[in-house]
């Protein structure tokens, strides 16, 4: 991988092929929206699955990239369900991150009961702070990303409490509809009713009605914020 020729406003990193587009969908699609330069990293190509291959996978990432309009996306290779924060795995992510030079990192929230989401989110920090180290073999010049921010994209039945959400109203059809791109996972011999997709848009229903909007998406972040003031808060 070399260097891009711009560097990314942002890099959503996710642990498969799709849950960039389940957590964050909505805030890839506002911050394209605003000109920002916005990329996703998929750890894995997320094989093997009961209805999917390689091929299969590989199609649905491309569709769903092409419908959002990302600006770069690649996948680290890394091994589908048994991804480890490894020292190898930190070195190639923190290549990445030298390569790519986001301004802001997005990594899925902490807690989870899939494990390669959990160990997704130390992965990211850790090369986060590796990636900024001189006087080593990594590609790209040391870089640290601002913040890391987590969108919440869990198997963990859990009551989240939230730092903000954000208005994705006007972008949630096209969410879903990047959603379904990977019908594989979401829709192949699937009879549940309602289905994945509308509970999906019942729990973005919810999101908006605590900020009195439509729909939205919740994000946290380990760090504090700053304001410069209250204008855009809803």
């Amino acid at each position: 991988m070399t260097s891009i020729e711009q560097p990314l406003d942002a890099l959503i990193v996710a642990p498969h092929p799709d849950d960039a587009e389940l957590g964050m969908g909505g805030g890839i699609l506002t911050m394209l929206g605003q000109g920002l330069r916005v990329g996703v990293l998929d750890l894995t190509d997320g094989e093997p699955t009961p209805f999917g291959s390689l091929e299969i996978r590989a199609r649905e990432t491309a569709a769903a990239t092409k419908l959002l309009g990302l600006s770069w996306r690649s996948n680290l290779g890394l091994p589908n369900r048994s991804l480890e924060p490894t020292l190898a795995a930190r070195e190639a992510l923190a290549g990445v991150i030298r390569l790519t030079r986001p301004r802001w990192l997005f990594a899925p929230f902490w807690e989870d009961a899939h494990p390669d989401h959990v160990a997704a989110t130390r992965l990211i920090e850790d090369a986060r702070f590796w990636a900024k180290l001189s006087k080593t073999n990594m590609p790209g010049q040391p870089h640290h990303p601002e913040r890391v921010f987590h969108y919440y994209c869990v198997h963990l039945r859990a009551a989240i409490q939230p730092m903000w959400i954000l208005d994705i109203s006007q972008h949630w059809a096209k969410k879903r509809a990047a959603i379904e791109c990977f019908h594989s996972q979401f829709i192949a011999n699937r009879s549940e009713r309602p289905s994945f997709a509308d509970r999906l848009e019942e729990e973005a229903g919810y999101w908006g009605r605590l900020i009195g909007a439509r729909y939205g998406e919740p994000y946290t972040c380990r760090e504090p914020l700053g304001l410069r003031g209250f204008s855009e808060v809803m």
